[in-house]
């Protein structure tokens, strides 16, 4: 794409469906959306984020015809930018308006987590097998992967799998007591 067209003649070829023409005017719009960006947005994510809606807005228009006169394309982008910037803003003020109001409500409860009786785990835990109960604690005290745990005992990942499986629903019935 010849450098030396005018925004103008770029927006009617992008009108046009021209991809290359698509491109260029990205390229040459983008960093004056951006510098609006941090202008007013003061964010670098929030710069780019506004550069992206407002090309994506842009090439949409063109592409539907609904910008009659090419030579008012930056106008037309820099409006672009400015609403979509308002809209921001007024997203971010009733945002705030709603968690002023309803803030409190919205904090969730922390869990309720349960008591566990250490003593209990503990005999539960040597109750079961050497290779279950290291594959148990490989798991969950060490916060080994199930890959590392299986090289480690020279079994495969599956019969990890299995024996941790298993592993939890003899813990879990001893503690809730059907076995001591």
């Amino acid at each position: 794409m010849p450098s030396d067209l005018s925004d103008a003649d770029v927006a009617s070829r992008a009108a046009a469906g021209d991809s290359q023409a698509e491109a260029e005017m990205c390229r040459r719009m983008a960093p004056r959306l951006r510098l609006y960006g941090m202008r007013h947005l003061r964010s670098g994510a929030a710069a780019d984020d506004l550069v992206q809606q407002v090309l994506l807005t842009t090439l949409e228009a063109l592409r539907a015809g609904k910008l009659r006169d090419y030579e008012k394309l930056p106008h037309f982008v820099l409006g672009m930018a400015r609403m979509t910037v308002l809209e921001l803003r007024r997203g971010a003020k009733r945002r705030g308006a709603l968690l002023e109001i309803y803030g409190a409500i919205l904090v969730p409860e922390a869990p309720i987590e349960p008591e566990v009786d250490r003593e209990r785990l503990g005999r539960c835990l040597q109750s079961l097998k050497e290779r279950d109960r290291s594959v148990v604690m490989l798991t969950f005290y060490d916060d080994r992967a199930g890959s590392d745990v299986a090289r480690f005992l020279g079994v495969s990942e599956a019969n990890v799998r299995v024996i941790r499986h298993r592993a939890i629903r003899q813990l879990r019935g001893c503690m809730e007591g059907e076995v001591a």
